[in-house]
């Protein structure tokens, strides 16, 4: 096992059990106690996580991992539900994206669907196959370089662990925008609340997302369904569309579909 994957496996090990101790990490991850002891250090001088007598705990109240270590989570599940949203985005459309690894992938498989092997129409100046506007600066990196894509970046602050630009900067180029559909990550969803993120910040610029487009899709994987976060985005009762994987429970199905969402499984 990688460094980087030890890492991500200790990050993992403790988003689900709030604490780790180095002698059950290091059977858990079958490696030397001396091992777990520098891999923790390193990440606490990351400011990842707080090293504590013997082991460690979350860094902060509302623990979250930066990107690049939440990039393998439910990876699998995450491709597929992006596939099936490249399937609800028409050619021409105004695409809105926000920051996240899902929607990540959802920009991938846009790129795959609308990116390569367009004619030219109109002369030197085609009319873009897909217009997309991203507050994600990773996402507006990848799909920079595929021509028949036109990206929008709004301006803000850029947050270190999603890569997402905030703030009021980032507001007033939203402002002015319409969206034909915005594709929006979330931390939580929440039969009463509606859908959530663990920042207000990243809440307030979904929000914006949410009320410029004509269609609202929601993209997470099953674990978020039930789950509540700090700052909240907007009602099911503006959700169209929530994509994700067969283990959503029925329970929450059944809650999706009595607010109106339709909910498309993969």
């Amino acid at each position: 096992m990688s460094k980087h994957e030890r890492w991500n496996t200790l990050l993992e090990l403790l988003a689900s059990t709030g604490r780790l101790e180095v002698d059950e990490a290091a059977s858990a991850l079958a490696v030397s106690p001396a091992t777990i002891r520098r891999d923790l250090d390193e990440l606490a001088e990351q400011r990842l996580l707080v090293r504590t007598r013997g082991g460690a705990v979350p860094q902060g109240v509302s623990y979250e991992l930066p990107l690049r270590y939440k990039s393998s989570r439910h990876a699998s599940e995450k491709q597929r539900i992006a596939a099936a949203v490249a399937d609800l985005v028409h050619e021409g459309e105004v695409v809105g994206l926000n920051g996240g690894t899902t929607t990540t992938e959802v920009a991938r498989a846009l790129a795959l669907r609308f990116g390569t092997g367009r004619a030219e129409t109109h002369g030197a100046s085609p009319a873009p196959a897909l217009t997309v506007v991203t507050n994600a600066l990773n996402i507006a990196g990848e799909l920079a370089v595929r021509p028949q894509i036109k990206i929008v970046v709004s301006g803000g602050v850029a947050r270190p662990q999603t890569y997402e630009l905030v703030g009021p900067l980032a507001a007033s180029v939203l402002d002015e925008v319409v969206l034909d559909v915005v594709v929006l990550g979330v931390d939580g969803v929440d039969p009463e609340l509606g859908v959530m993120a663990h920042h207000e910040d990243e809440a307030a610029i979904s929000r914006l997302f949410a009320e410029h487009a004509s269609r609202v899709v929601v993209v997470t994987d099953s674990s978020k369904m039930g789950r509540r976060a700090f700052a909240r985005i907007c009602g099911l009762d503006r959700v169209d569309v929530l994509v994700t994987d067969a283990a959503i429970p029925a329970e929450s199905v059944r809650h999706l579909t009595d607010a109106g969402v339709r909910v498309v499984t993969v």
